[in-house]
């Protein structure tokens, strides 16, 4: 019974949610038999008591007679939790509700109740502080229920056509273009192909009306769509930037979104060598955090923790990214918290050349996720490099080639890795004097790819950028 649809579905609610279940359960408007509410209350008491739930129990608690009856009593629960939960979803936003009623009473023929449910819908929508798609959808629903009403009874006055139009668009608009960049950013990482349809024609009418271009989600979306298709037009980026840390008329998730495709565009352009882009991944990287759009489910990814220190070392934000790491653990999962504080606090004692600090934290560095582990391995690589250990330095490349031998690295990782090893012995090994071995060392560096630690590798043979 535990691995019933039933049972996961009732899982899946909200403490809050289970206990509006049982008030509609209760309710001979929506459940007319008592079978279901009895069958609810005894997988509510085991919800709440975490134990699995017992057939036989059940039936007993349900007061069915046989297993026949206990499986079609166990399929009318489900069918009314669907149905509470297409209610709660369709009920989940109060803006909307004025609008329904509006349409009730439309199609009943009561005007005064209609005008004054549609006053409410209008003061509804202008209250809430967020001007996205689901607002001007919110506006078309509003002024195709006035058009509906007008042009009821063949009325003669005139119609609210033009004000219906301009909202199905700027609604289309927004929405076309929002789908767009999501597409494209993720066309770019997968090489999937999207055909994106009346995409041109949007964008066209865009910079034939450029009014609309007031309205910050369109205005975002747009110069996002540019910046992504346009990659040499960073003007574009530039003016979506300013947008994105002005306004606040969009909810959340969406600027959640705009901050990740922003930061993925910055990480492209750093692997470009556009280093100036460091600085753009910081500032988006802070403006999330300030905004508290990083955290999902209350807690921030390692994934995410561990870039933004690095980010902010490479913009020289070492105090900052110190205050980060101690401000931020506790929206770490617990498991991976105390290897990522030690790990990243291991990068900050390097980036202030305080070795013997940074190696007594990569002692407490998480060795058994596999990125963390090499990341760790190649700081005390430049450790024992940058204090002229070199015999220990010899030991650890080739521990460190062995280890990628072993592990299953694959792909860009392995790529990447090997050339850091490679290029960190013949490092050891050329003639600083000679600037034939020089040339030729640096021309193998520069042209080396991928190479995360080119800068690096760089600054030891003393070329400065």
């Amino acid at each position: 019974m535990e691995h019933s649809v039933l049972w996961q579905s009732l899982s899946a609610l909200t403490n809050l949610e289970r206990k509006h279940l049982g008030y509609w359960l209760a309710s001979p408007f929506f459940c007319r038999r008592p079978h279901p509410l009895r069958l609810f209350e005894y997988l509510q008491t085991c919800i709440l008591e975490a134990k699995p739930p017992d057939q036989q129990a059940a039936q007993t608690a349900a007061g069915v007679a046989n297993a026949q009856a206990m499986r079609l009593l166990m399929s009318e629960l489900f069918s009314h939790i669907e149905h509470f939960m297409v209610y709660e979803e369709k009920f989940e936003h109060a803006t909307d509700y004025h609008i329904h009623l509006a349409a009730a009473y439309r199609k009943r023929g009561l005007e005064k109740h209609f005008a004054r449910a549609l006053r409410a819908a209008r003061k509804d929508w202008e209250h809430q502080p967020h001007r996205h798609s689901a607002y001007f959808e919110a506006q078309t629903a509003i002024e195709y229920e006035q058009y509906q009403f007008q042009s009821s009874g063949h009325r003669t006055e005139a119609l609210n056509l033009q004000a219906l139009i301009d909202a199905t668009d700027t609604a289309f608009i927004t929405r076309k273009l929002r789908q767009a960049c999501f597409a494209l950013s993720h066309q770019a990482v997968y090489k999937a192909s999207y055909q994106l349809g009346l995409l041109d024609a949007v964008v066209q009418h865009l910079q034939n009306a450029p009014e609309l271009l007031k309205r910050s989600a369109v205005a975002l979306y747009y110069y996002c769509y540019l910046y992504l298709t346009e990659p040499e037009a960073e003007r574009h980026f530039d003016q979506f930037k300013i947008l994105l840390f002005e306004q606040s008329a969009l909810p959340p998730d969406e600027q959640r979104n705009l901050h990740l495709l922003a930061i993925n565009y910055c990480v492209k352009k750093i692997n470009q060598a556009q280093t100036r882009y460091f600085r753009e991944a910081f500032d988006l990287y802070r403006s999330a955090l300030q905004a508290g759009l990083l955290l999902e489910n209350g807690l921030l990814s390692p994934f995410a923790y561990n870039n933004i220190v690095a980010i902010a070392l490479k913009v020289q934000e070492s105090d900052w990214a110190e205050t980060f790491i101690h401000a931020h653990s506790p929206f770490l999962e617990a498991k991976h918290r105390e290897a990522n504080v030690q790990l990243n606090l291991a990068r900050v004692a390097y980036h202030r050349k305080q070795y013997g600090s940074a190696m007594v934290h990569l002692q407490s560095a998480d060795y058994k996720d596999l990125i963390n582990n090499l990341i760790s391995k190649t700081l005390l690589l430049k450790i024992y490099y940058e204090t002229a250990e070199f015999d220990a330095l010899d030991a650890h490349l080739q521990s460190m080639q062995s280890f990628l031998r072993r592990q299953r690295v694959i792909g860009y990782h392995r790529d990447n890795y090997s050339n850091i090893i490679r290029l960190t012995r013949k490092l050891t090994q050329h003639n600083p004097r000679s600037r034939s071995e020089v040339s030729a060392l640096q021309q193998q560096i520069e042209t080396a790819a991928p190479l995360t630690e080119k800068d690096w590798l760089l600054d030891m043979l003393g070329i400065t950028g």
